[in-house]
């Protein structure tokens, strides 16, 4: 199954989403969601829920939650994480198709990807 992704409130910006939708991807934001100002635990749980892989730039907080939910054999559909103004909308939409494109749904399951790793 192809990834969907679920950007949260610090990932989604609106010209990465519509790049990423006009390539054929599925996205959802927070926005979408209605999860405006909910905790990173509820927007993994969402995201989770919706069988969708969280997108963040909140690096340390999403990987620390992976840890936590791994350690107390809790599941999540998956976490990629970028630090913030490091990529350009461009570049974002570029190492997430890469990613997309090599790895399935099920690659992703309990699993965090950097963006970092999908470069040229």
């Amino acid at each position: 199954m192809t990834i969907r992704l679920y950007l949260d409130e610090d990932s989604m910006s609106r010209s990465l989403v519509q790049a990423l939708r006009a390539r054929g991807i599925d996205v959802a934001t927070a926005l979408d969601a209605q999860m405006i100002e909910r905790s990173d635990r509820d927007h993994l749980d969402y995201a989770t829920a919706q069988g969708r892989v969280l997108y963040s730039f909140n690096v340390a907080d999403f990987y620390l939650l992976h840890t936590q939910y791994l350690s107390q054999g809790k599941c999540h559909a998956g976490i990629v994480l970028a630090h913030q103004q490091r990529y350009t909308i461009g570049e974002q939409m570029r190492r997430l198709l890469r990613l997309i494109a090599s790895l399935s749904a099920e690659d992703m399951k309990d699993h965090v990807e950097f963006l970092s790793a999908w470069g040229a």
